[in-house]
């Protein structure tokens, strides 16, 4: 194999950061991970995986720690946020043979990727903050939080939205924030909770949630406009009272779930252009960059972390061939960029309709509910550009 003995600095133990270090290193890869906290841990709570992520971590040889650590989800459920009824329902025993679609606590896949890294002999070293990436030299250059420098043959920026690899190649550029802040819970599980993503929608608002960990814990995410600035990030905690004020005209059982939460955490949501550059060779080295350091996504299409998956298959994929490095580095990116462009700007899309307002949130719904009974697997095939795609087979 072409990667026999190459040796690789990966930045981030994130999703895809693990996910690329395993993917390379059964390819044959010396890959070392550079994690900035003192331990791997993931501070958010559910995901989904649609069947397009679930097939890399299959191809990954994780498929069974998957299946253990998550709940096979049987439908997505769009509601009015008012009374709470089924305007569309996607029923995902009408996916593909094969398929399937995955609930899961995201600190549960952040573990099953680190086992399988460490499994395929991948180093991931703690504490090691990057400062700066310097790209001015003929190999990539390190530039340690400790004052330390290290020199590595090729970097792969798994650093997500704050990337400092995808500073040096890209400058740096200001998000704009996008007049939405979430909140993000976890609560106990109702006693025989469905394995159904719910989205309650409603004018300004909308609320996500779907069982978590054999059906004991349930996520909840909620999303308001805002015209107000608010901090980028994942840990501002705040008041459960705030949320529920925010979703007291919802129906009574958002109201319910929202009565429960204890700790409630808030964060700004913004938007990040997709890089114009992903990778760059270098005279004795090269660097490349994937998942949130190369196209941050909104949260409205649940697809961060398949995007994340399908990066590191199709990157470990690129340079695991008889092509020069820049070569397979320029058409990783050339493979990548149009499709998580797309998802990008969907996800974008999927924001404006959960919070249509008046006559035309009306009219709306009422397509959607007469579409999703005319014809149920139309609903469901508008998303086969997204599920059907398998990055494994490309």
């Amino acid at each position: 194999m072409a990667l026999t003995g190459t040796e690789i600095t990966v930045l981030g133990a994130g999703i895809a950061g693990l996910a690329v270090a395993r993917a390379l290193a059964m390819r044959g890869a010396q890959v070392t991970v550079l994690e900035q906290s003192d331990a791997v841990r993931e501070v958010g709570a559910g995901l989904q995986i649609g069947p397009n992520g679930a097939v890399v971590l299959r191809a990954l040889g994780l498929g069974a720690a998957l299946d253990a650590a998550s709940i096979r989800a049987t439908a997505v459920e769009l509601r009015d946020g008012r009374d709470g009824g089924v305007v569309l329902r996607l029923d995902l025993a009408r996916l593909r043979a094969g398929q399937t679609y995955h609930l899961l606590h995201r600190a549960d896949l952040i573990a099953l990727l680190e086992n399988g890294a460490r499994a395929a002999g991948v180093t991931i070293e703690l504490s090691q903050k990057v400062d700066a990436v310097d790209l001015s030299g003929p190999k990539p250059r390190l530039k340690m939080a400790d004052g330390a420098t290290r020199l590595a043959d090729l970097v792969i920026g798994a650093d997500g939205l704050h990337s400092k690899l995808r500073s040096a190649l890209n400058g740096v550029v200001a998000p704009f924030f996008t007049r939405q802040v979430a909140w993000r819970a976890v609560i106990p599980a109702e006693p025989g909770a469905r394995s159904v993503a719910e989205v309650h929608m409603g004018a300004g608002r909308h609320l996500v949630s779907y069982p978590l960990r054999n059906g004991a814990l349930r996520n909840i995410v909620a999303v308001e406009e805002r015209s107000h600035w608010v901090e980028e990030g994942w840990n501002m905690q705040d008041d459960p009272l705030t949320v529920q004020l925010a979703f007291a005209e919802f129906n009574p059982q958002v109201r319910g779930w929202l009565d429960q939460i204890e700790d409630v955490y808030l964060w700004g949501l913004f938007r990040h252009p997709v890089a114009k550059v992903w990778q760059k060779a270098l005279p004795q080295g090269a660097v490349a960059i994937l998942g949130d350091a190369a196209h941050p996504t909104l949260p409205f299409l649940a697809q961060g972390a398949c995007m994340a998956l399908e990066d590191a298959w199709a990157l470990a994929k690129a340079l695991d061939g008889t092509r020069p490095q820049a070569e397979a580095l320029a058409a990783y990116q050339a493979a990548r960029a149009p499709r998580t462009a797309r998802i990008v700007e969907a996800a974008n899309g999927n924001a404006r309709a959960y919070h249509l307002r008046g006559p035309l949130r009306e009219m709306a719904h009422l397509a959607l509910k007469i579409g999703g009974r005319l014809a149920p697997q139309l609903a469901l095939n508008r998303f086969d550009w997204v599920y059907d795609f398998d990055v494994t087979k490309v």
